[in-house]
């Protein structure tokens, strides 16, 4: 079988330029000498849910080159790039590994080699890049559809193949398959948490190579990689999928790129499909199960609730709501990767925290989830040298949130029974609960839409002490409009209605009058 499609040097990744969107295509030295002058706009066939992988893959495969070759800063020029990505794969100097299509005994991209090259025992179902299972999905595909992309490119073919190597779950069942190293287990996902700066793709890009660069030697100390001589290209070692043949973790670079699948390419003529096996873990499983994604990843919090079990951040169906961010932004619960942390050749102004991740359940996925928030002037210097003003700010508005949305729960939960008198610890019923529960999460939302710009008023305008009251007023005002719309499907026959109204009204600002004083002078007002 010949070599074919070579990342290093034919032109297989599609972009669009900064200067009109005009299209191009880039081979991987070429792509990392556009990203060094930040002048690529987006991938065209990058799909949501593979943003952070590629990201991610990119920067590490940048940082682990560059320290190959004893260099800090940047390579200029396609030349340069081409040879330290060719030196990191001594053993194939054809750049077998770097191509697509490779005989099935040697590295391909992303492709382990098969001792042997036996195959034919090989399951052959996924005919497209997007069945390849990058995405988990239920039984329904509420996720996404897989079997979608019927012309295929090249580069769909790689965004596919990263993105399920270097953050593909376990997909339950069995037990034949198993998920990366960079999660806290099988049912878990790869968040990605990073400052992002102005510009575009290639900003980030150089941002997060520096930041690996100055952050390689403490990781390797916390985490007892190899600081130099480390594996670096999983996908480079032959694999036949006996759990034997797991690597173990000491023996790594502190920024290998992992590859989680049994997976080949084949090119019958007609067209190119992915051909796979089921595998043990490739690290070394009883190490892993120990580290619960603790790995130091440049973009995974770590989560410290538990000091004797620390454990990579889990993202749920819910994603990456108000008090979750906040957490994650300023909260004392997470140790806030390298990648979020502010360095000192960041801009001053214009800087954001990005979160992405898809959400997780058992055997199956719960949406891509993506949110961005702004990092202001004030916000940059308080991370800085006081955090924990930050942290108490966003702490106590998220207090009163959850306190409002309780009393208006409450007062809905009343309003939808028809205003009936019940004993003190009355449990409504459940059908009376969801009702209540449906108006308090459009409650919950709007709040989550607004948070972070009220937030940066307060912490903007330190000196202005009427900014919390008057949030908590209007807060108010906003929780109390959601209980008067949801008087059109509460009770409508005759006297219930103005019961069930009048009695709902009457538990709410009996609730901010008598329970929460704070919020007394709502009603003076």
């Amino acid at each position: 079988m010949a070599l074919r499609y070579n990342l290093l040097d034919e032109p297989l990744i599609r972009t669009r330029l900064v200067a009109g969107g005009q299209p191009r295509s880039f081979s991987l030295p070429g792509l990392f000498v556009a990203l060094g002058e930040d002048t690529l706009r987006d991938f065209p066939a990058l799909r949501p849910h593979q943003r952070h992988p590629w990201h991610a893959f990119l920067v590490q495969l940048a940082a682990i080159a560059l320290h190959r070759a004893g260099r800090e800063i940047l390579f200029d020029d396609e030349a340069s790039w081409r040879q330290a990505l060719l030196d990191l794969t001594p053993d194939d100097p054809d750049g077998a590994a770097w191509c697509l299509i490779a005989p099935h005994d040697r590295p391909a991209f992303m492709q382990a080699p098969v001792p042997g090259g036996n195959v034919i025992d090989w399951i052959n179902d996924r005919p497209t890049p997007d069945s390849l299972d990058d995405v988990l999905v239920t039984s329904r595909n509420h996720d996404l559809k897989p079997a979608r992309i019927s012309l295929a490119q090249m580069d769909d073919w790689i965004f596919a193949l990263t993105s399920l190597q270097t953050q593909g779950p376990c997909p339950g069942g069995a037990g034949k398959i198993y998920g990366i190293t960079r999660m806290n287990g099988g049912a878990s996902s790869r968040p990605g948490l990073g400052l992002v700066v102005p510009g575009w793709f290639g900003n980030r890009w150089k941002r997060d190579v520096l930041v690996a660069i100055k952050s390689r030697q403490k990781i390797v100390e916390d985490y007892g990689f190899m600081s130099s001589g480390g594996i670096g290209l999983l996908w480079t070692i032959p694999w036949a999928g006996s759990e034997s043949e797991s690597i173990p973790f000491p023996s790594l670079d502190p920024y290998f790129i992992e590859v989680c699948r049994r997976v080949r390419l084949v090119d019958n003529g007609a067209q190119i499909f992915a051909i796979r096996a089921t595998s043990k873990m490739r690290i070394v499983k009883s190490q892993a199960d120990k580290l619960h994604g603790n790995t130091g990843d440049l973009w995974t919090p770590i989560d410290i609730k538990n000091i004797n079990e620390p454990k990579s951040l889990g993202v749920s169906e819910s994603g990456f709501p108000y008090n979750k961010m906040a957490d994650l932004a300023f909260g004392p619960d997470y140790i806030r990767p390298p990648a979020q942390e502010i360095q000192p050749s960041d801009p001053k102004s214009g800087l954001s925290l990005l979160a992405m991740a898809i959400g997780a359940g058992q055997s199956k996925t719960a949406g891509y989830h993506e949110r961005r928030i702004p990092i202001t002037k004030t916000v940059r210097l308080l991370l800085q040298g006081n955090i924990d003003q930050l942290a108490a700010i966003s702490r106590k508005r998220i207090q009163v949130i959850a306190m409002v949305a309780r009393m208006l729960k409450i007062s809905l939960e009343t309003l939808f029974d028809g205003g009936r008198k019940r004993e003190k610890n009355w449990k409504f019923p459940k059908g009376v609960e969801q009702k209540a529960s449906k108006y308090v999460r459009v409650f919950d939302q709007g709040e989550d839409a607004r948070f972070f710009d009220d937030l940066i008023i307060e912490i903007e305008n330190p000196d202005q002490d009427d900014i919390f009251p008057k949030w908590q007023s209007q807060l108010l005002n906003r929780a109390d409009k959601i209980l008067n719309e949801a008087f059109d499907t509460g009770p409508q026959s005759g006297e219930q209605r103005y019961r069930a109204r009048s009695t709902a009204l009457e538990k709410f600002r009996n609730l901010v009058r008598d329970k929460y004083p704070d919020f007394a002078n709502y009603y003076l007002q």
